[in-house]
């Protein structure tokens, strides 16, 4: 007779009470990671290697009393480094920890006393407005109204076709100016996206939206006395949960909600929709700081240690991720892709990318398995990536970020030179050619559209005071004006600070519209800085970090004050769209098989480039005929730029294919000669001098190709 053997059946482990509840515990499985609801209940699974005990602690939100304590027996509730449990008879609504014990030192910090957060929680209990502290312990939150849920394709927008913007989610519509009437939150931020829509946005970069702590910040205003917040965010608690603070109603699951909603108001009107992720360090900091979860679930495993057992410190915030380490790696994995899969996030930009690039030693790694991992996760394939490629500690891969070309870099170099050369720095026209073509000395063998150009950034001077100020002024932030960078490469145009001043007003308002005409003819994928469009002011502080206050939120009373500014933003983001030689999506490649080069460089002579060390000024032309888009055929541009303190005479040179050139922009005109739509210009004569004023540059654009004059 055949032998039969029944299937062994989970073994009950015990019965516990919550509440009025019966729960029945069971061992559950090992994957996933996290709380996840089953048919036969949750299942909790925690990774922890070196703990010795862990115990399942359940209470409800808000609320300091524990319901149950269920103890994990390590015989039978682990497998490998995975606790794992399954509870049923639980209500819709909980919340959840855990008690981790194990050995004491040598790197480790074992306290079970402290109840920790799931690493993988994907909502924090309590979720209170902006500020709001009230004593109650923030815990993970398991609610069945948080599963995923369907929703539209991502707009999946070209990169040549990309304009980012990037923005603060509480100070882009807190201020009262605002208008909207939500402020502060993601539905607020909803209301703004006709604007965004109108200048010609096609993605937003949100400052961290993870759970962080927003009263953590230690400094006071030293003039005030006023207690300052951690305003950016970038000190992060929970990786995969959004910041219930940012939600109109920041309890249970609507923070999920309201931020999925966002997400699809955005994908509706075809904008996409970036994260700010912080991976290089957490909020648990130094080694006086709290433990939320990573250093009590198991300390030696998530960070990066010395000797001694003390913390490496390659962020600058006194700790640093341990992500060379394949556990740490799949959790950050688990972070990214929870966002694209429940979220359709498009895009991540990572801070401080370059720690990714280190092992758990600190030592840089040539090919790093993180790194490595993101750029071909199967899930975030169609996702941008965009490094900060520096880190704290001083490396710096502007054009060497590792990642096989998977990635885009925040172009540093660009930024540095292009500020340098409006300042008025001699000999900077060389640097700034290549900068406008793309950065090919940092980009060989990549394309120019691996580049993020940038001219200011949340972290850093506004455009407005990089035309204002000479110095930083942050005396508000508690430091002794001894924090933010010294090297701002900015030009306050002759008065630090406001000034009634006309003549200084003036060359201001050159200034900035030469750095954002600039922006906008530069090959590569730009980005704006919120608020920029309007030149709003952080009164000098280029590291406003903890001012949650009228210094760094949006005043938009600025877009009315400064309108001609916004319709110049506006109408250069349109010329760039509308001209395919503007957004190259290879380099130029010169005069080969017959053809004449791409671009044409010129002085104020045509065919004179100066690219000596006292130099000041630069032009260029771009043959409408030579995109690298087969199927576009684009008009002439021509460009001279004029960064001297004197007037300078350029002798307009021919267009590429012989056509007409007429104005479109002189930015030392007054609004709204400044800048005015194709075809509407004064025509400029071949030849004919044109004074380029100080401080300023023209853009020229050809007829269409039914204008044509002579042979071309």
């Amino acid at each position: 007779m055949p032998i039969t053997t029944a299937m062994p059946q989970p073994r009950l482990e015990a019965e516990y009470s919550y509440r009025d509840r019966l729960l029945v515990v069971t061992r559950g499985s090992p994957l996933p990671a996290g709380a996840t609801p089953t048919p036969s209940g949750i299942n909790f699974v925690l990774i922890c290697r070196h703990g010795t005990g862990v115990t399942l602690v359940l209470s409800e939100p808000c609320n300091d009393a524990i319901y149950a304590e269920i103890p994990l027996d390590p015989t039978e509730n682990r497998t490998g480094d995975h606790w794992h449990i399954r509870v049923d008879g639980l209500p819709e609504e909980f919340c959840y920890g855990y008690r981790v014990d194990g050995p004491r030192g040598n790197g480790h910090r074992y306290d079970p006393g402290i109840i920790l957060l799931d690493p993988h929680a994907r909502a924090l209990s309590c979720g209170r407005p902006w500020g709001y502290g009230n004593g109650l312990p923030r815990r993970s939150l398991m609610l069945e109204s948080m599963i995923e849920r369907e929703s539209r394709a991502n707009p999946r927008t070209p990169l040549d076709e990309t304009i980012i913007y990037e923005l603060h989610v509480r100070g882009y519509t807190i201020d009262p100016s605002s208008g909207v009437r939500h402020p502060g939150t993601y539905r607020g931020l909803c209301e703004k996206i006709a604007y965004l829509q109108s200048l010609g946005i096609t993605a937003v970069e949100l400052l961290p939206v993870d759970e962080f702590d927003e009263n953590d910040c230690p400094f006071v205003n030293p003039v005030t006395g006023e207690a300052l917040r951690n305003f950016w965010g970038y000190n992060t608690i929970a990786f995969c949960a959004p910041k219930a603070a940012y939600a109109r109603d920041p309890e249970r699951a609507r923070p999920w909600q309201e931020f999925r909603e966002m997400v699809e108001a955005f994908h509706v009107s075809g904008i996409e929709v970036y994260l700010d992720v912080v991976f290089n360090h957490t909020a648990e900091g130094r080694e006086d700081g709290p433990t939320y979860n990573f250093r009590g679930v198991d300390n030696t495993l998530y960070y990066m240690l010395d000797e001694h057992g003390n913390y490496l410190n390659f962020s600058g915030c006194g700790n640093t991720f341990s992500s060379d380490h394949p556990v740490v790696r799949n959790y950050l994995m688990d972070a990214l892709r929870n966002w694209v899969a429940e979220a359709r996030i498009d895009g991540f930009r990572f801070d401080l990318a370059s720690v990714l690039g280190r092992d758990r030693h600190g030592n840089v790694l040539v090919e790093p398995p993180a790194i490595k991992r993101i750029s071909e996760d199967s899930l975030l394939r169609d996702t941008k990536l965009i490094a900060e490629p520096w880190d704290a500690a001083g490396l710096y891969q502007v054009g060497t970020f590792p990642g096989a070309g998977r990635w885009l870099d925040w172009n540093g170099r660009y930024r540095d030179d292009v500020r340098r050369f409006w300042r008025g720095e001699p000999g900077m026209t060389s640097a700034l050619a290549t900068r406008i073509c793309g950065s090919d000395d940092l980009y060989c063998g990549r394309g120019p559209l691996h580049s993020v150009n940038f001219l200011c950034c949340h972290d850093g001077f506004t455009l407005h005071d990089l035309v204002a100020y000479n110095q930083k002024h942050n005396e508000a932030n508690g430091e002794g004006n001894r924090d933010g960078n010294d090297a701002n490469w900015s030009w306050n145009c002759g008065v630090e600070g406001p000034t009634d001043d006309p003549a200084v007003l003036q060359i201001r308002r050159q200034q900035v519209r030469n750095l954002m005409a600039t922006l906008m003819i530069s090959q590569g994928v730009p980005m704006l800085l919120a608020g920029d469009e309007f030149l709003r002011t952080q009164q000098g502080n280029n590291n406003a970090w903890c001012q949650d206050n009228a210094l760094s939120w949006v005043d938009w009373s600025l877009r009315e004050r400064h309108a001609d500014f916004v319709r110049f933003v506006r109408m250069m983001i349109a010329l760039r769209k509308a001209h395919p030689v503007l957004r190259r999506r290879t380099f130029f490649s010169g005069a080969r098989d017959g053809q004449p080069p791409e671009i044409l460089w010129h002085g104020v002579e045509p065919g004179q480039p100066d690219f000596g060390p006292s130099s000041q000024c630069l032009a260029f032309a771009l043959d409408g005929r030579r995109s690298d888009r087969a199927d576009l055929v684009d008009r002439d541009l021509y460009v001279a730029m004029n960064a001297g303190a004197e007037s300078r005479e350029f002798r307009i040179p021919s267009s590429p294919t012989g056509r007409p050139w007429h104005r479109v922009v002189d930015t030392a005109l007054p609004a709204p000669d400044d800048i005015v739509e194709e075809d509407l210009g004064p025509s400029v004569p071949v030849l004919q001098l044109y004074p380029v004023q100080a401080h300023s540059m023209i853009i020229l654009v050809s007829g269409p190709w039914s204008v044509v004059r002579g042979p071309m």
